[in-house]
């Protein structure tokens, strides 16, 4: 079974950087989709950021746009998220998938335990 493992996650103050990464044991994605989730308190897991390994497309939410770049390393089978200019309402748990396609991602049935991003003000 896929193990994924985030991880890079911290408290920072409002316009600082943070860079997540996603290790997944036993497994390439090079045929794959991945996607960074994040998830506030009492709110749902959103999709925030995804990547096709197929044809390098790319999705991001709205408001991260701009602010933050997913890429990948296949050969460490490693995903990652840069996160610059961090705001408060950036402040969350963030998990990391693979899946078919982007739109999929979300429907996976096991997560890692996801690495806490607070932002201060």
């Amino acid at each position: 079974q896929v193990q994924l493992v985030e991880s890079g996650g911290g408290y920072v103050q409002a316009g600082e950087s943070l860079r997540l990464s996603c290790a997944a044991s036993g497994r390439t994605f090079s045929s794959y989709a991945v996607g960074w989730f994040r998830q506030a308190p009492g709110k749902e897991r959103q999709l925030i950021a995804g990547l096709s390994w197929r044809d390098g497309s790319t999705y991001y939410l709205d408001s991260v746009e701009g602010r933050f770049t997913i890429s990948g390393d296949n050969a460490k089978h490693t995903v990652y998220l840069q996160m610059n200019s961090l705001k408060p309402e950036d402040t969350a748990d963030y998990y990391c998938n693979f899946g078919p396609g982007i739109a999929s991602i979300a429907l996976a049935e096991s997560w890692g335990q996801g690495t806490q991003v607070t932002v201060s003000s």
